[in-house]
């Protein structure tokens, strides 16, 4: 049986608009409906945060082992962002989406922009937190950058959010549950492309074919 064409979904934010968050617990639903997914882990140059883990948060790696990446184009995109390089491997998306993988990667716009170009049917959805100051608020209760850092972080989230209009669905993260609920029919809808679907309903054409040539 022909192999079901895996999905990309490529889902931005603001720093602390929540997308991680929104990600995991689709794909949680995803997984107890049976399907295959993974959320890409990106590469980066920055140093991990306390709770963080190597090959789960993110690859944590040199600048220098980052460049020689680059340079035998192995990322599928890659951005400056904060300071610091971050990219998907290329190894991380490709083979899991000819396997048919409902693949997230939570990703910038930048990097959102240039994974668009190498894979034009990948979903963009674009998540807002729904106000400035609850995203200030955000930033500051997860205690993970000093003020200098949430002020740049405050600075890019408006560079970030005047972009929204290259994405294909836009999400307002006021309320966790209904933000979930909305990027799940956003996936929902995706797997049922055409594309995806053809290799079940050639099978039930062809179905309907053999009983024609049958009568």
């Amino acid at each position: 049986m022909e192999q079901t064409p895996g999905a990309l979904f490529i889902v931005s934010s603001p720093s602390g608009g929540g997308k991680t968050t929104i990600i995991r617990r689709v794909m949680a639903g995803l997984e107890r409906e049976g399907k295959k997914v993974h959320f890409s882990v990106s590469h980066t140059t920055r140093a991990p945060r306390p709770a963080e883990r190597s090959a789960i948060d993110y690859h944590f790696v040199d600048r220098t082992s980052f460049e020689a990446m680059i340079e035998r184009r192995e990322f599928l995109e890659f951005a400056e962002v904060h300071g610091n390089l971050y990219g998907t491997s290329r190894a991380e998306v490709e083979p899991r989406l000819a396997a048919g993988y409902a693949i997230f990667l939570d990703i910038d716009v930048q990097g959102a922009r240039q994974v668009r170009a190498s894979i034009p049917d990948a979903v963009k959805v674009f998540v807002f937190p729904p106000s400035r100051a609850e995203l200030l608020r955000r930033l500051r209760e997860r205690r993970q950058d000093d003020e200098a850092t949430i002020a740049l972080r405050m600075r890019n989230s408006l560079r970030e959010m005047r972009e929204y209009a290259e994405f294909d669905y836009v999400i307002i993260n006021d309320r966790l549950e209904a933000a979930t609920q909305a990027l799940a029919s956003v996936v929902a809808a995706a797997l049922l492309r055409p594309g995806r679907m053809r290799g079940a309903v050639e099978a039930i054409i062809a179905g309907f074919e053999r009983a024609l040539k049958e009568e």
